[in-house]
């Protein structure tokens, strides 16, 4: 178990203890509107009232991306998808930035599981900066966000949290209509194409 544990704050708090096994998500800027009420609605999805710990509210967010019929979908690009995973793949393999995990690429969001042997700021900025530069180029878009600044994460504090939460990475297309099974969405740590 890590020993220190390096606090920060924005909008999320953020705990990022040394050597920890941190889970990771981010999202398409403008995918979920700034709600000032308690209940909303997002095309057919509805979001709850907020809940009190900020798992359940992770899962809440998480559930609303997931059936979300309306914002930027850029992710099903095939083309943006693959430089997401791309740049996933490299700063694990070639950068030695991190042990990847797991990873799903979703159409609006992305989940990533890694142990970063570098500032977890790097790895967010990096990964986010150059996706966010590469996608503009394919949608033909300039100097505009792509995705949302701040990213949720948490550190893992056991094995038994490690597997739950890699397996709800990897499940998470499935779980969204999306796949039939892990190993066929093609954008993930799951899939036959991709694996690690």
């Amino acid at each position: 178990m890590p020993s220190t544990k390096p606090f920060y704050h924005r909008n999320l708090p953020h705990w990022l203890p040394e050597s920890a096994t941190i889970f990771l998500t981010w999202r398409l800027f403008g995918s979920l509107p700034n709600l000032p009420k308690s209940t909303a609605r997002i095309g057919c999805a509805t979001i709850p009232p907020p809940a009190s710990s900020s798992g359940k509210k992770f899962k809440e967010m998480d559930s609303v991306l997931d059936k979300a019929t309306s914002g930027p979908f850029w992710l099903r690009n095939f083309a943006i998808a693959g430089c997401v995973t791309d740049a996933i793949h490299l700063r694990s393999q070639e950068l030695n930035f991190y042990d990847l995990h797991a990873f799903v690429v979703m159409p609006n969001h992305v989940h990533l599981l890694i142990t970063p042997k570098v500032p977890l700021s790097r790895v967010t900025n990096g990964l986010k900066g150059v996706t966010a530069r590469d996608a503009n180029a394919i949608l033909r878009r300039t100097g505009q966000h792509f995705w949302q600044d701040e990213s949720f994460d948490h550190w893992v504090r056991n094995p038994a949290q490690f597997d739950r939460i890699r397996a709800y990475i990897e499940h998470n297309p499935v779980t969204a209509g999306l796949s039939a099974s892990p190993e066929t969405w093609p954008w993930s740590s799951a899939s036959q194409i991709n694996s690690i």
